[in-house]
């Protein structure tokens, strides 16, 4: 694979001096334009060691306005960041639409260096870099631009550099032991790095070779890929976006054509079907009850219950997420209240989830929900979630079809890398009757401390109840794995509800704690 990349090519210094004026006039020009448009640029560099990483990424910060790039560079991981599933980091630090970010030594680092010193398998490392590729792909189809450019040397070639490195007291810092211990194992480096490649290596996000001997070549071939893709990337998103526009104007004239508006490569769309008429749901025994006197009962014990668990977790290390996703009025305020007040505060953090904040708007769905994860320990309650996606946005047409559609795998993959990680998930739907939900609406009305929480959008969604039905089915059955289960809730009856709660919770904190 390296054979193929232009080894030993340079150019000399006055046509360097001749091209450089106007590539970086090109390159601030993109990025004017990049900073108004709905899509980020994630820039990646790997390569071996003295191939001109750091030197490259440098030149971009003095040729590009530095107010709109965004640096990162990882080394180990520190103790909050081991904490937290390993894809925290980089999610944290993702540039918003119309940004441009320049990673090094990232999500690739750990699995090579992990592979080079055998301390994984190949299908290990297989594994690894598969999940590297679908991080990369989720947010592709979420329309960032990923270029990521592999900066090389020959085995040769990068002991001149470390030699010469070393002679200049100014940069013999630069070159270290462990540079020296990877250039003794250059062969399995390569080896490793051409299976990265290889397996990575996708349609929306290829890798470049770059040969990283010559620093002008280097630098002018690094910045002409960079300007090419950032180019045909807008040149992609106005066509779509034309397109999509024609297609809008269309469907006003003709109303019985659905047409996407947002996505040219979507599927066209149409009404959602209704709910069958036996759903997931349909099983559940809604007259399930408790009386006051039994309910009382148990949510001591149950309180006192959890709040030992939770202790024990907390000593241990084990963080909890608990996701609460159900009808308008089902109760889950009420369930998470009785959840909180088992818990000790100070190891405690409630999220409710609402309408995306312009912040937010500017990253992919999933990034405001990684920025939560807590450290070890702790419980983090989400009051709705990321199943917004496949629920509100499905159903309101807020996501076009091919958005919520991928998302069952994204959200799939995200809950794997959270009990991977080895954090305690458990997922709530709290179920009630349209008939029941209508009485609590009344209720509302007519109690003057919970009318503010009734709505013209409450009113409105329950008049999709068949559409909502119908999302709920297709989300629990796709998105109820052997390791993230949904708990279905029983919700008609609050006492009965909040007691299945309590009890889940405890169960899957004790099956975690027998793992210890």
């Amino acid at each position: 694979m390296f054979r193929t990349a232009e080894l030993g090519r340079s150019i000399p210094k006055e046509e360097y001096d001749e091209q450089v004026p106007l590539l970086r006039a090109e390159l601030l020009e993109v990025q004017r334009q990049l900073c108004e448009l709905p899509f980020p640029v994630i820039i990646v560099f790997g390569g071996v060691d003295g191939a001109g990483k750091s030197e490259t990424i440098n030149l971009l910060n003095g040729w590009l306005d530095p107010r709109w790039l965004a640096n990162r560079a990882y080394g180990p991981p520190s103790d909050e960041m081991k904490e937290r599933p390993e894809f925290w980091r980089y999610w944290r630090d993702l540039p918003p639409n119309g940004r441009i970010g320049l990673f090094q030594s990232s999500w690739y680092s750990r699995p090579v260096l992990e592979r080079v010193y055998e301390r994984v398998t190949e299908a290990e490392f297989d594994e690894a870099l598969e999940r590297v590729a679908n991080f990369e792909q989720y947010l592709a189809d979420d329309g960032a631009l990923i270029i990521k450019f592999w900066m090389h040397l020959g085995r040769k070639e990068q002991k001149r550099r470390f030699k010469q490195l070393e002679k200049d007291p100014l940069t013999k810092w630069r070159v270290t032991s462990q540079d020296w211990e990877h250039w003794e194992k250059y062969s399995t480096f390569v080896a490793a790095a051409e299976r990265t490649i290889m397996r990575t290596s996708k349609g929306k996000a290829p890798w470049h070779i770059v040969e990283g001997s010559d620093e002008r070549y280097r630098s002018l071939s690094v910045g002409r890929i960079l300007l090419d893709g950032i180019r045909s990337h807008i040149r992609d998103f106005e066509l779509h976006r034309d397109v999509s526009a024609a297609r809008e104007a269309r469907s006003s004239e003709d109303t019985s054509v659905a047409l996407p508006l947002r996505e040219v490569t979507a599927t066209a769309e149409r009404p959602l079907a209704s709910a069958p008429s036996l759903t997931i749901l349909s099983a559940l025994d809604m007259k399930l009850s408790l009386d006051k006197k039994s309910y009382l009962t148990q949510l001591e014990e149950n309180q006192g219950r959890l709040n030992l668990l939770a202790r024990r977790a907390q000593k241990k290390g084990i963080s909890t997420i608990l996701v609460f996703e159900g009808w308008d009025a089902a109760g889950k305020g009420s369930a998470i209240r009785r959840v909180v007040s088992a818990l000790d505060a100070r190891g405690l953090q409630v999220i409710p989830v609402a309408k995306p904040t312009d912040e937010e708007a500017r990253h992919h769905y999933l990034w405001r929900f990684w920025r939560h994860l807590s450290r070890a320990g702790r419980v983090t309650i989400f009051d709705r979630s990321w199943y917004g996606r496949v629920l509100v946005e499905r159903v309101e047409k807020f996501a076009t079809d091919a958005e919520w559609k991928r998302a069952y795998t994204e959200i799939n993959d995200f809950e794997d890398q959270l009990v991977r990680h080895g954090i305690v998930l458990c997922k709530f739907w709290m179920h009630i009757t349209e008939d029941e939900q209508l009485a609590r609406f009344e209720a509302r009305k007519l109690t003057p401390y919970k009318q503010w929480k009734l709505t013209d959008e409450d009113w409105r969604n329950r008049d999709r109840w068949s559409d909502y039905e119908s999302a709920v089915n297709d989300m629990v059955e796709r998105t109820s794995t052997r390791r993230t289960p949904w708990t279905l809730v029983e919700a008609n009856d609050k006492r009965f509800a909040r007691i299945k709660v309590l009890k889940t919770i405890a169960s899957h904190l004790t099956a975690k704690l027998d793992e210890r």
